[in-house]
């Protein structure tokens, strides 16, 4: 009878602590809903100008995370000592956005330069055994930046980190990924051997200027597409699809303003055929399609001295376009990019914050969207070892 009455409570106490975990609170606050005119929603809410940082309560979140229940076990715990994110000096502020939606805080790591310019990297904490991710693009100064990542991930590799992620939200010297001349060096193979050599085990990348560069890398490459982002945030204003027409500024970009246009109500497509006479020159000839009335939505990947979109831009509206509006994840804005964008050609100019864009280069057209609740996403789903979604087409553009 003592035994019978020992298994009742040991049966009793068991169920009680099960049930307490079921009703652990969710991770993340319930999503709101996204006034949308897309053929697929989107159920996302990046696309939202970035201008400062949000408390962890105040931060909006995916509303399909909240729609998806058998993600909601597999989702660790924001505690979780095993994940670590450092951040380099190169994007300060992304680094802390997307520590802040996964409710962590940024690792500590000293980072100095030498007075002949070496850099100098030790972690304050930490990292035996660790799922540690370091958040860097190589934006410009491009080589400095490069350079500081390697380091980083060396002092990692060293200090015995089970894994690294090098999350590199702009991958600089992707545009040299092919031999177009004679004696010419593929430098985007070459920094992917060096991240490699470095010690990284796997990478995060947003929107590479060619997909064939996953391929240079013998590591996983995670490819996280900035689409949503800006999908989202131009669902949110009140065009009518009918209006709309989606142009690729050149014909290399017809795949991805194919794709944007899809979601876009499968919008009519229309592509810029210029001709390059040199490196950051560029010359428009004509015009494949018809823009006439319509608002025209310019998709690239990244937007550098501004040439090839402002002339592309000013043939539209030769050609009669009503309005013109630049879309780009990456905002490299190398000089003079600041005074042809801000000429007037350009209802809006839309960006992401994978680069950051100094006070000084803010104009009235120019609005920055935040792609940290992707990049946390991601991070998060890339620890637990879970995939970005069921659907051919992943919500957050996974590959």
């Amino acid at each position: 009878m003592a035994s019978l009455l020992h298994l009742s409570t040991t049966i009793s106490t068991s169920f009680h602590r099960s049930s307490s975990f079921f009703s652990k609170e969710p991770r993340f606050p319930l999503g709101h809903g996204v006034r949308c005119n897309l053929v697929e929603p989107l159920k996302f809410e990046n696309g939202k100008p970035c201008i400062q940082l949000l408390s962890p309560s105040e931060q909006s979140f995916p509303s399909f995370l909240a729609s998806k229940s058998h993600l909601g076990n597999a989702i660790p715990s924001r505690h979780d000592t095993r994940l670590r994110i450092f951040s380099g000096t190169a994007n300060p502020a992304l680094s802390q956005e997307i520590a802040s939606y996964m409710g962590l805080e940024l690792g500590k790591i000293k980072i100095k330069r030498f007075a002949d310019g070496e850099i100098y990297v030790q972690l304050q904490e930490s990292v035996r055994g660790c799922d540690v991710y370091l958040v860097q693009p190589t934006c410009p100064p491009a080589n400095e930046n490069l350079m500081e990542l390697l380091i980083m991930i060396d002092a990692c590799r060293r200090a015995s980190a089970k894994n690294i992620t090098a999350v590199i939200p702009y991958f600089g010297y992707a545009r040299a990924d092919r031999k177009t001349q004679g004696r010419e060096s593929i430098a985007a193979k070459l920094v992917a051997n060096l991240i490699t050599e470095a010690g990284a085990n796997r990478v995060l990348a947003c929107d590479l200027h060619s997909g064939q560069s996953m391929g240079y890398f013998d590591i996983p490459v995670d490819h996280v597409y900035g689409q949503p982002v800006i999908l989202d945030y131009l669902a949110s204003k009140t065009i009518c699809s009918d209006d709309l027409v989606v142009v690729s500024p050149d014909v290399g970009g017809v795949a991805r303003a194919r794709a944007f246009a899809k979601k876009l109500s499968d919008a009519p497509l229309a592509i810029v055929d210029k001709r390059r006479h040199g490196h950051n020159v560029a010359e428009v000839m004509n015009l494949i399609g018809d823009v006439k009335g319509k608002v025209a939505v310019m998709v690239d990947d990244m937007i550098d001295t501004a040439g090839t979109i402002t002339k592309g831009a000013a043939l539209l509206h030769q050609e009669g376009a009503r309005e013109v509006y630049a879309c780009s994840t990456h905002a490299v804005f190398s000089p003079p990019a600041i005074e042809r964008l801000s000429s007037g050609l350009f209802q809006e100019v839309i960006i992401t914050n994978t680069i950051p864009v100094s006070e000084q280069n803010y104009f009235p057209q120019l609005t920055v969207l935040s792609v940290a609740n992707l990049l946390g996403e991601t991070i998060w789903r890339v620890h637990d070892d879970c995939s970005g979604g069921f659907e051919p087409c992943s919500s957050l553009g996974i590959d």
